[in-house]
């Protein structure tokens, strides 16, 4: 599960992370290390149907370091292999980079017993954004077999903060009784990103 946590009361980005730690660690969370998901924004060139261009978004996940992921707006994504990058610069002609656009989560992985969990600071144009925090349940890949205990869980460190039913689940004919696998958790990533893009610069700006 991916979402966005608000800012505690009159607290920055960086100062409610903190807060977000301490509480993880009086759980007796362990920090171990730290990950990084980013996302880079294309969009076709020279369209010559008149159609709206699809935008292309090319994003990694420090987790799997030796893919990436590209999906198209609306859909297909495709998984590939990290030089991935290096063929989008050899398509500049068909496939432009929207700069400035790079959006990133940044920040310390813990873990408490079966949990993982993962909190960053979304920034864009080194600007904070906002909160991101994503919790996985290691044993089970089935999201309806454990989605009450994970609601659970992250009351305990969230408070009334927790998410609904993330629309990626959603929307599968088969709801929560589906494997979940990498290509949700970024599908998740991606709509938090579009969420902060659209918003003012937040206080505690963080690199």
């Amino acid at each position: 599960i991916v979402c966005q946590v608000p800012l505690a009361e009159g607290k920055s980005v960086q100062q409610t992370i903190d807060i977000l730690h301490k509480k993880l660690e009086q759980l007796s969370a362990v920090k171990q290390g730290n990950f990084t998901v980013d996302c880079e924004t294309y969009h076709a060139t020279g369209n010559a149907s008149g159609q709206p261009t699809k935008l292309l978004y090319v994003m990694h996940n420090s987790e799997t370091p030796l893919s990436c992921l590209a999906l198209f707006e609306g859909g297909p994504c495709l998984t590939a292999d990290g030089n991935f990058d290096v063929l989008m610069i050899k398509l500049k002609s068909h496939f432009q980079n929207a700069k400035g656009h790079k959006v990133e989560s940044r920040g310390s992985r813990y873990r408490y017993c079966d949990f993982l969990i993962k909190v960053g600071a979304v920034t864009m144009s080194s600007s904070a954004r906002g909160i991101s925090v994503e919790v996985e349940y290691c044993p089970c890949v089935v999201p309806g077999d454990c989605w009450n205990l994970m609601k659970e869980f992250m009351q305990s460190f969230l408070g009334p903060s927790i998410p609904e039913l993330p629309s990626v689940f959603a929307t599968k004919p088969e709801g929560l009784y589906v494997p979940a696998d990498c290509v949700d958790t970024m599908t998740q990533y991606l709509e938090l990103f579009s969420k902060v893009r659209k918003q003012q610069v937040l206080p505690g700006t963080t690199r």
